[in-house]
């Protein structure tokens, strides 16, 4: 991996002081750097991954999902793999009402399927392999695993609180169309899912993760640390309920963010705080919140912002004093 990244870093000054004679220390060359370097790394440890995780995916279609999450009598233990589900079956924020309505007419408790719908957008392949290429392993597995702990145990306070009645009632009254599963395909034709399911979100997703390292190499260049850290560093005592409310109105998802939260934490932003800022951004965008009120009226949509909301800050504080 050392080597790996070595040689992207060489690329990354061929281009720069060898193809485009940028002079060496100026602050363009080391946006453009970091733009180069970073995109490169990325796009190719996404390719690998996506593919490696679609074929764990075809393994789980919708319909599938269901009865695992149907085949435990405890609903804590359901909780635990709806979140763990979430991960090999990240389907995005316009799947939710569909998804939502399919657990709910299957018989999946509420708590549940909010663990489920919980965990898809905030740990995913996307997210786990630009953690891994910016961060390294022992980041990465911080945040999965405390993006499952939101998922776990946000799903499981939910459930207590027996909120079905909040839930719009045409939801149990629908009938949905289960989804046809995989389960005869040959490892071929998951080979042949895996590769059109990867051009397919290397597609959507590309363009946010262009964008958004652009920005994160803006701020690694041009941003004085100062300014950040007045607002967001280690001495202010709000800087992780500030950063929450700072990603909740933001629209994006995992490759849209990571690359942005790297510069931040280059500029000097403590872990916890940026934990707490990503998982906002992709657990609690206003989209996704949109989406989401088609199948849970107002009050419960209320619940679940205000316990997400609460548990991320928890996370962020709590890992702020351990790091």
């Amino acid at each position: 991996m050392f080597i790996y990244y070595e040689m992207l870093k060489d690329f990354s000054e061929y281009i720069i002081f060898n193809v485009l004679k940028l002079e060496q220390g100026s602050r363009f060359a080391d946006v453009l750097g970091f733009f180069i370097y970073d995109t490169v790394k990325i796009f190719l440890l996404l390719t690998v991954i996506i593919f490696t995780v679609s074929i764990i995916r075809s393994y789980f279609p919708p319909d599938r999902t269901r009865k695992i999450l149907l085949s435990h009598k405890n609903e804590f233990i359901g909780n635990i793999f709806a979140a763990l589900l979430g991960i090999v079956t990240p389907f995005c924020s316009c799947s939710a009402v569909p998804l939502f309505i399919g657990f709910v007419e299957a018989g999946v408790p509420l708590g549940v399927t909010l663990s489920f719908l919980i965990s898809s957008p905030m740990v995913n392949e996307v997210a786990v392999v630009l953690l891994w290429g910016l961060f390294g392993w022992k980041i990465t597995s911080i945040y999965v695993g405390t993006g499952l702990l939101v998922a776990i145990f946000g799903g499981f306070i939910i459930g207590k609180l027996r909120l079905e009645k909040w839930v719009e009632e045409y939801v149990y009254k629908l009938h949905v169309e289960h989804a046809h599963e995989l389960i005869r395909q040959t490892f071929k034709d998951r080979l042949q899912y895996a590769k059109a399911n990867t051009t397919d979100i290397l597609r959507k997703v590309s363009l946010f993760i262009i964008i958004a390292i652009g920005i994160g190499g803006f701020i690694h260049g041009y941003v004085p640390q100062d300014f950040l850290i007045h607002y967001a560093g280690p001495q202010n005592p709000f800087a992780v309920p500030v950063a929450v409310l700072v990603g909740v109105p933001l629209y994006s998802n995992a490759a849209g963010i990571i690359p942005v939260v790297y510069a931040l934490m280059e500029k000097g932003l403590s872990m916890g705080t940026v934990l707490a800022f990503m998982m906002a951004v992709t657990a609690l965008s206003f989209p996704e919140m949109i989406i989401l009120r088609k199948v849970l009226k107002v009050p419960l949509l209320a619940v679940f912002v205000g316990i997400l909301t609460v548990t991320i800050i928890l996370v962020g504080y709590l890992f702020n004093a351990i790091l």
